[in-house]
C-alpha cells in the first residue's frame, strides 16, 4: 500500500494538507478503496479530526497539524442528532457520517477540502435501526454500515455521489445481542461485527456491486466478555476484538478468500482495564517497525501499546502504558500514521501523542489535552473511525 502525502496550499497556515488516494484499505482503521462499482475521484484534503460529542449533540471539527499533530478549531461544533455515538469519514476526506443513538439516525456531511467545515447533506438525517452506535464507510466510498443496538442488526446504505443514502437492498442484516464496532476489511470484500453481549463477532462477505451482506460460514466466532473494539489490520490478514470484560484482545487470522476467521497462537493478549478504542497505524516508510497498534483502557485510563507482527499476526505489548484522560473511550490516527488521538469520556477533552516510527511509544504534543463536546464518544480520521 502506497501513501503520498504533497504540501498543501498553505491553507491558514496551520497544516501540511495531505493527498489520500483509494488503495487497497478499509474498515475502521485503514484508508484506501475496495468493492465495486469504480473509484471516486480524489481530491486534496485537509488532514482532519471529528469527535462526536454524545451528551452535547454535536461533533467538534478540527485540522491536524501535520508538523507537530496539535488540533486546532475548524468552525464550530456542528449540531447533530440526539446522542451521537459514532462517527465515521469517508477515505477520499470529502464524506463524514455520525450515529445518533437517541434519534435514530445518521447525519450525513460534506467535507470543505480547504478548511473541514462540514456541511449538511440533502435529505439528512437518514433513518437508521433502534439506538445506532457505530458506523463504516466502505474502502470506495460507494456503501456505509451502521451497527443499531437495540434492533440488533447493521443498516447498510448506498452512497451518491452527493452523500445522500438509500438502503441497500436487504438491509437491515442480522447480527448478534447488542452490536458495537464494525469494520471492513482493507478490500472491502468482508465486514466484522463485534456483538456486545452474545461474546462474538458477525463475519459477513461483502457484495461488491450491491453492499449487500452475506453471512460468512461458521459465523459467529467466539470472541472474550462483553467485545466492543474492533479492527482489520493494513494487509488484511489480521482481525483485533477489545473485550471490556475480560481485558484482552482477541486476534484472529482472516481467510482471504473466505473471510473465516481462526485464533490465532498466543490469543489473547492483555491490555488494560475495560479496553474499548483499539487503532492499528498504517504501513509508512517512516514506520520501518510498525504497524502498531493501540486501545483506550476506560477504567485504567490510559492507551496499551503493541507492536504487531505483520507476517504472523502477533502483537508484542511495548511495555508501558500511556497515560491518557479520564474514560479514555476510542481511538484514531492521523492519516500518515504519524499521531495518535484518544477521545476522553469522562474528562471532555482529546489526548494528542506523536508516535515514534521505530518504537511506536507514544510522546504528548504540546497542548494536549484538547477541549472537545460533552461525553466524547467516538473521533475520527480519513478512513479510521
Amino acid at each position: 500500500m502506497v501513501r503520498r502525502t504533497i504540501t498543501g496550499q498553505n491553507v491558514l497556515k496551520l497544516i501540511l494538507p495531505v493527498l489520500l488516494f483509494i488503495g487497497a484499505c478499509g474498515g475502521d482503521d485503514n484508508n484506501g478503496g475496495g468493492g465495486g462499482g469504480g473509484t471516486p475521484p480524489v481530491p486534496p484534503t485537509p488532514a482532519v479530526a471529528y469527535v462526536a460529542n454524545q451528551t452535547s449533540n454535536n461533533v467538534s471539527t478540527f485540522l491536524i497539524n501535520g508538523s507537530n499533530g496539535a488540533l486546532v478549531i475548524a468552525g464550530s461544533p456542528v449540531p447533530v442528532g440526539t446522542n451521537p455515538a459514532g462517527v465515521a469519514v469517508s477515505s477520499d476526506g470529502t464524506l463524514t457520517f455520525v450515529a445518533n443513538q437517541g434519534s435514530n439516525s445518521v447525519s450525513a456531511f460534506t467535507v470543505n477540502t480547504s478548511s473541514g467545515v462540514l456541511t449538511p447533506v440533502n435529505g439528512s438525517p437518514f433513518a437508521a435501526g433502534t439506538t445506532p452506535f457505530r458506523l463504516t464507510v466502505s474502502p470506495n466510498r460507494l456503501f456505509l454500515y451502521v451497527t443499531n443496538q437495540g434492533s440488533n442488526d447493521v443498516s447498510a446504505f448506498s452512497i451518491d455521489a452527493t452523500g445522500k443514502l438509500t438502503p441497500v437492498t436487504g438491509s437491515p442484516f442480522a447480527v448478534g445481542f447488542t452490536p458495537a464496532g464494525i469494520t471492513l476489511s482493507p478490500n472491502g470484500a468482508f465486514l466484522y461485527v463485534a456483538n456486545q453481549n452474545s461474546n462474538n463477532v458477525s463475519a459477513f462477505t461483502v457484495n461488491a456491486a450491491t453492499g449487500q451482506l452475506t453471512p460468512v460460514a461458521g459465523s459467529p466466532f467466539a470472541v472474550g466478555t462483553t467485545p466492543v473494539g474492533i479492527v482489520v489490520s493494513p494487509n488484511g490478514a489480521f482481525l483485533y476484538v477489545t473485550n471490556q470484560g475480560s481485558n484482552f484482545i482477541s486476534a484472529f487470522s482472516i481467510n482471504a478468500t473466505t473471510g473465516f476467521l481462526t485464533l490465532l497462537s498466543g490469543s489473547p493478549f492483555v491490555t488494560g482495564f475495560t479496553p474499548t478504542g483499539i487503532t492499528i497505524t498504517p504501513i509508512t516508510p517512516n514506520m520501518p517497525n510498525g504497524p502498531f497498534l493501540y486501545v483506550a483502557n476506560q477504567s485504567s485510563n490510559n492507551v496499551s501499546a503493541f507492536a504487531l507482527n505483520a507476517g504472523t499476526g502477533s502483537l508484542a505489548s511495548l511495555g508501558v502504558a500511556f497515560p491518557a484522560g479520564t474514560t479514555p473511550t476510542a481511538v484514531t490516527v492521523s492519516p500518515t500514521g504519524a499521531f495518535l488521538y484518544v477521545a476522553n469520556q469522562g474528562s471532555n477533552d482529546v489526548s494528542a501523542f506523536a508516535i515514534d516510527g521505530s518504537s511506536g511509544a507514544l510522546t504528548s504534543v504540546n497542548g494536549s489535552p484538547f477541549a472537545v463536546g460533552v461525553t466524547p464518544r467516538a473521533i475520527a480520521t480519513p478512513g479510521r473511525p
